[in-house]
């Protein structure tokens, strides 16, 4: 009978052409594509260039072929056409085990095959009953997605991905893709190598692909051939870059598959910071909503490094901005430590220096081993210091109380800022200064004032936020005053502060 309708069939020539591209279920394959989407059998992988020596022509990248066949699995829905008998024909919804339900073969695996290997499998099982059986399978509906991300992406994890464009007989379905996979992922982290990110792909049920995607080419390029179609049970890995490069950092933030450019990310920062301590640090104008002479990279509205220094009120006048650290922690546990030089970011522009930061960095600000003062001066200028520092100046001045000077003043510029001093009455050899340290503990120490040597650590020194100084009475003065109050070393210097600035 198979024999006779085959002969019919050959004679009409719509059904001869479906009946001849059927006849590949039993030499090779017995599958026919109509009803399901048409993917090519590869698709080209670039991988890094190898070093040539001169003067050779330029060569395309080697291609790596990455397996793009569909493999069937629990939630497809399929349709077994048998011909020629066509009460053996059916829609079949592929169930999680992966066997489907035939008549007269009964149960029959399909799962990790792909159409045509089913086809030629139930071919082979049908031979037992029917001569020459001519099979095809087509996929009508494709089950959802299911990877896992893993690595330096913002929420590693397993996701369910849909599909787009048409659904069912419509070919005109389309798979996600690698970056559609880490923009559901919430985008890489900025301590990823997204030259180096890894695809795992069974291509059977007991083999499997590793892949390496070069995501830098598309930044670079444009070229989407490295966005890889996803098939269901692929596994995503972003690995940690080894080393970081600052230019390049600002390139993966501007991204589409990199993490939200508006989230904003809690950093540390400690050091030499008015305010040093933990802030969420959010994209916007700089704080006091003005754009900033570094280079004009605090008002660029990126989360820096040099908004959340002026989140923290500010460098001091000790910190060196030149070999500032930032410490970032990893997916796989380790840590980044990168190197900042903002000195170089005020001189030249250089906005790379001015690093983005991301959700759990550490800013330490190291202290200066030797203060410049015109460097001092110029950086009192700039967006990282704050605009003014709040100084104490009390004792035998015409105007003692709270006064606000600019970052990096010295005693000199603060005396002059409260009137000078009282001449008939201040001691003018020396003054006390009286200084609140970050860790709690109160100094004071005796400066012997000679202005004529201009700025200097011993004679006229660099005033820090917070800093009390004290002019005493000279010795006529003290001579016709009665003295009230004799003031104890610690608790007496921890009044000042209360009564100048409201601490404690």
């Amino acid at each position: 009978m198979l024999n006779t309708g085959l002969f019919k069939s050959f004679t009409q020539p719509v059904v001869g052409v479906a009946l001849l591209t059927a006849f590949n279920a039993v030499v090779p394959s017995a599958s026919l594509a109509q009803g399901q989407p048409v993917f090519p059998s590869t698709q080209p992988v670039f991988t890094n260039t190898q070093n040539f020596p001169e003067n050779t022509p330029p060569i395309s990248p080697a291609i790596q072929a990455v397996d793009t066949n569909y493999l069937l699995g629990g939630g497809d829905l399929i349709r077994v056409n048998v011909f020629e008998v066509p009460e053996y024909t059916g829609e079949y919804q592929v169930p999680p085990g992966g066997a489907i339900n035939l008549p007269l073969i009964g149960s029959v695996p399909v799962l990790g095959l792909t159409t045509e290997q089913a086809a030629d499998e139930i071919a082979r099982r049908y031979a037992r009953f029917l001569k020459r059986p001519l099979i095809s399978v087509n996929l009508l509906s494709p089950r959802p997605i299911n990877v896992l991300v893993a690595g330096e992406v913002t929420r590693p994890g397993a996701y369910t991905l849909s599909l787009s464009g048409g659904a069912g007989n419509n070919p005109g379905v389309q798979y996600p893709t690698v970056l559609a996979a880490l923009t559901t992922a919430q985008g890489v982290t900025l301590a990823a190598d997204v030259s180096q990110v890894k695809l795992k792909r069974k291509t059977g049920r007991s083999s499997e692909q590793i892949v390496t995607v070069n995501l830098k080419d598309i930044i670079q390029t444009g070229n989407t051939a490295q966005d890889i179609t996803l098939r269901d049970g692929d596994t995503i890995i972003v690995p940690t870059a080894t080393t970081f490069n600052i230019a390049e950092a600002r390139n993966l933030f501007a991204a589409n598959f990199a993490a939200s450019q508006t989230t904003p990310r809690t950093v540390a920062i400690i050091g030499e910071v008015n305010r040093p301590g933990s802030y969420l640090v959010s994209p916007g104008t700089t704080p006091g909503g003005t754009e900033g002479a570094a280079g004009g990279a605090a008002g660029s509205g990126l989360p820096t490094i040099s908004r959340a220094i002026q989140l923290a009120g500010g460098i001091t006048s000790q910190a060196d901005v030149r070999n500032l650290k930032l410490r970032r922690p990893t997916r796989s546990g380790t840590e980044q430590t990168v190197d900042i030089n903002l000195w170089q970011l005020l001189q030249s522009g250089d906005v790379n220096q001015d690093i983005i930061v991301q959700d759990g960095d550490t800013i330490v600000v190291p202290t200066a081993t030797e203060i410049n003062p015109a460097e001092a001066t110029q950086l009192a200028s700039t967006t990282l210091s704050p605009t003014t520092i709040q100084v104490g100046v009390v004792g035998e001045v015409k105007n003692p109380g709270r006064i606000e000077v600019r970052p990096n003043s010295s005693l000199n510029q603060a005396l002059l800022a409260a009137g000078g001093f009282n001449d008939s009455r201040a001691r003018k050899a020396s003054v006390e200064l009286i200084r609140l340290n970050p860790n709690g503990s109160v100094t004071k120490r005796e400066v012997k004032v000679d202005f004529s040597q201009g700025i200097n650590e011993q004679t006229n020194p660099i005033l820090r936020n917070n800093d009390v100084v004290v002019i005493n009475r000279s010795g006529l003065a003290r001579t016709g005053d009665t003295i009230g109050t004799v003031i104890n070393p610690l608790g007496g210097l921890l009044g000042v502060f209360r009564a100048l600035f409201g601490l404690f």
